[in-house]
Parts: structure tokens; sequence; C-alpha cells
């Protein structure tokens, strides 16, 4: 696997695959059986006693990670990680501002305990906490997961935002096909932890027959275009966004008004 910088790299697999492994590895919480983890050209290994570096230039975000905020407010609770790097004030306070303002975090906010908060803004602080800390490389493991879809686009939206900003790279692990499709500009498909498939969007949901069998699915706009191509309406395949699926229809509207 290589994660590029400036792109986001999604990866999909079913429970079990092997996702979340890969991203403790990435993290240097896991230490591989074979193979080398490179970052920067460099065994992330190859000198334990800087282990601690490469987490601080590859940052993870577990799975529902709101369990884990513990400071007194949500802007001293993303300031932790800044704090221990050992930046001085004047750079932890801009890093929370900046963060705060990628996930969505207002201001008011900052000075309220985080106990005190929905599940959702709990979510932004965690990731807020990850952000403010600069990593080369962000791991996100399933960090829409439970989100309404307005939340979901407000987070993935704010990350993008982020990952444009920095140039630096995202790696994204999820459930979600739609979040997948509309957000990866790369995806690896995980199964019995195996790399089992790899290519850009357009590559990974074109075999859907492939997908299934490993226990995954397509996004659902995709199922439906292919059941209107299948009563044959003039529909073109490889579509896997809702906007590809809008303009697929209008196109096709206003072909039949002519």
């Amino acid at each position: 696997m290589r994660f590029e910088g400036g792109k986001t790299t999604g990866i999909i697999g079913h429970t079990g695959s092997g996702k979340s492994t890969v991203a403790q590895m990435l993290n240097a919480l896991i230490r591989p059986t074979s193979g080398r983890v490179l970052l920067d050209g460099h065994d992330i290994w190859e000198d334990e006693k800087h282990i601690k570096n490469v987490r601080y230039k590859v940052g993870l975000v577990f799975q529902y990670p709101e369990y884990q905020l513990f400071e007194e407010t949500v802007g001293d609770d993303i300031a932790f990680g800044p704090k221990n790097i050992g930046l001085d004030d004047d750079e932890i306070k801009k890093r929370v501002r900046e963060a705060a303002y990628f996930t969505g975090i207002d201001d008011d906010i900052l000075s309220r305990s985080p106990f005190e908060l929905s599940g959702g803004q709990k979510r932004r602080v965690a990731i807020a906490g990850v952000m403010a800390m600069n990593p080369d490389v962000m791991v996100l493991d399933e960090p829409a997961a439970g989100l309404d879809p307005r939340g979901r686009r407000e987070i993935l939206g704010g990350l993008m935002e982020y990952r444009k900003s920095k140039n630096n790279s995202l790696v994204i692990i999820s459930h979600s096909m739609e979040d997948m499709a509309l957000y990866s500009d790369y995806l690896y498909v995980l199964s019995n932890g195996k790399l089992e498939m790899q290519g850009t969007a357009k590559d990974i949901f074109s075999k859907a027959d492939e997908l299934e069998k490993m226990g995954l699915s397509v996004p659902q706009v995709t199922n439906i275009t292919s059941n209107l191509r299948s009563r044959g309406y003039d529909i073109p395949s490889g579509i896997y966004t809702v906007s590809d699926a809008k303009d697929a229809i209008l196109s096709l509207y206003r072909k039949k008004a002519k």
C-alpha cells in the first residue's frame, strides 16, 4: 500500500478483514510480523527510541474517539497533543483555532466541558485534537460512524478542506461505500488480512460481483443506475456518486424532451 501526500486514500473491507490492524501499523502501535512500514522512505521501526516522532507525524483517530475525551474544556482537549510536542502558547492557540474551524467547532464551545456536548460535537472535538498535531498523515477509523447524513457531510467535508489546505495525506477506513466513492482518490480493498483489490473508485465499484463475494457492496446509487440501465434506459455505467447519477438522469430527460 502507498499513501500519497495531498490525496485521500480509502480502505474498505468486511469486519475482520484487517483494516484497523493496518491503521495501527501506520501509527506504530503494532509492529508488522513481516514487511516494513515506510515513512518518508525510512522504516518507522529502524530506531525504536524515536518511535514517538512517528506518532506525531502519523495521527490516528480511533473509531468512536469521543470516548477518549478527558480534559476540563474543549479547548484544553484539542490543545493536549500540541502541548506534548512542546509548542509555545501562541502556536498552540493558533492550532486549536485552526482545528476547530476545520471540524466545525464554534468559538463559544471551546470553553465548555466536552462532556456537555452531543455525540456529534464530541466526535468533532476528538478529530480536532489529532488534527491540531498537524500530522503529515492522518488516519481515521470510521470517522463518521453513527452520525446522521448532515453530520457525515460536515465532518468528512471539513477533513477534505483540511487536507487541501495542508496538502497532507488522509487515510480513511469506512464501511460506507457512498462515503468512499465520494471522498477517496484511491481505494484499497482488504479481505481476510490480504489486499485483494486496489484502484480508483470507478475501478473498484465497477467490479460489483467481486465485491459481493467479499461481503461488500457498491454504493446504492450504482445499483439504482444499473437497474435503470437493465430496463433499457440509456444511462452510462460506472456511476457511483449521486451527482453523477443526477447528471445522467437529467441528460436522459432532456433527450426525451426534445
